[in-house]
């Protein structure tokens, strides 16, 4: 249980499962680039750091040039018309917000490109429950960077300390704790990469969205 006043989520492997149509998108530039393709789960271990990030982490893998011209380009259309194919929230998400945000303010920070983001919550439906959506191209930067968490707590009048990020990733926690705010991992998601050696005790876990209730003591 945690003193809370802010709910921020993580996009990828926190409220929606992804994994399919980014590895899809990424094997579709691969093959524009005359190149065999990944397995899915190389590629999805890529994600979390932005699409640039994953491009060149894809290439680099494929034995090609990671700055290659238009690559980057090459894969956003290719996702963008794909985003929804496969996408959906995790099973029991879409409960779990609706009764979250008749207590709490929720936002979302990703590194995923805003656009994306947007047609993505509102293609699933879950847009509605956030006030405020920030993604990867704003001016505050990609996670680690906690610029964009401080700005979510500061609009929503709440003090770092008591914004909780829920994330998956190494780079959710790193985010938190670069704020100061406090951290809740999702381990259902794709991007939980974790040692014992990374934590120091003071995290929270979920195994499922319905825990949250719990761990925010919303009933």
């Amino acid at each position: 249980m945690t003193d809370a006043g802010l709910v921020v989520f993580d996009l990828d492997g926190t409220l929606i499962d992804s994994s399919v149509d980014l590895a899809n998108a990424v094997n579709a530039l691969l093959a524009d680039l005359g190149v065999s393709p990944l397995p899915d789960p190389d590629i999805v271990a890529m994600v979390g750091e932005g699409a640039a990030v994953l491009v060149r982490r894809a290439l680099t893998a494929s034995g090609l040039d990671p700055e290659t011209p238009g690559a980057l380009e090459r894969f956003l259309a290719h996702y963008q018309a794909h985003e929804l194919d496969c996408t959906r929230p995790y099973p029991g998400m879409a409960e779990t917000l609706e009764r979250l945000v008749r207590h709490l303010p929720l936002a979302v920070l990703t590194n995923k490109p805003a656009g994306a983001t947007t047609r993505i919550l509102e293609g699933l439906g879950l847009l509605r429950y956030f006030r405020k959506t920030i993604g990867g191209d704003s001016p505050f930067g990609r996670k680690p960077d906690p610029s964009g968490l401080k700005f979510l707590a500061e609009t929503s009048g709440v003090s770092v300390g008591r914004a909780i990020l829920v994330g998956d990733s190494p780079v959710d926690l790193a985010t938190a704790r670069n704020a100061g705010a406090q951290i809740c991992l999702a381990r259902y998601g794709f991007g939980y990469r974790f040692s014992v050696a990374d934590f120091r005790r003071d995290e929270l876990f979920i195994d499922a969205p319905a825990d949250l209730l719990r761990v925010l003591a919303v009933s």
